[in-house]
């Protein structure tokens, strides 16, 4: 009976060591250290918010404008393909508008985004 305590207690104690030296080991880790510093954890916060804002928004701007390009391509579909050449047009003049180039000729988006009368000009 003894002997059964005796090897118990150096098994439980070859345990309490693999535990320690997990334990050491995970308090190593790159994650804790930063999650134990209220400074790191701030700084990591932010930095990782500034990637997830730009990110955002980068991406938002090129869906938007393959999006409208993809649509001013579109000219076989009447209702959508004229709005989107005017949708195109507009952000060309004001493209235009912020560069400081003159407005645009007739038929053409104006700098404040109406549209210049087609035609004769009667």
């Amino acid at each position: 009976m003894e002997q059964e305590t005796d090897s118990d207690f150096a098994a439980l104690r070859d345990e309490i060591r693999g535990l320690r030296a997990e334990v050491k080991r995970l308090n190593d880790h790159r994650f804790i250290k930063v999650q134990n510093s209220t400074r790191r954890m701030l700084t990591f916060m932010l930095l990782r918010g500034l990637a997830l804002g730009l990110g955002t928004v980068i991406g938002a701007s090129v869906l938007v404008s393959v999006l409208a390009f993809v649509l001013a391509q579109i000219n076989f579909i009447p209702i959508v393909g004229e709005w989107a050449q005017d949708f195109a047009r507009q952000i060309e003049a004001e493209l235009a508008a912020n560069r400081g180039e003159p407005p645009p000729v007739e038929g053409e988006a104006n700098p404040d985004g109406s549209i210049a009368p087609k035609g004769d000009g009667q």
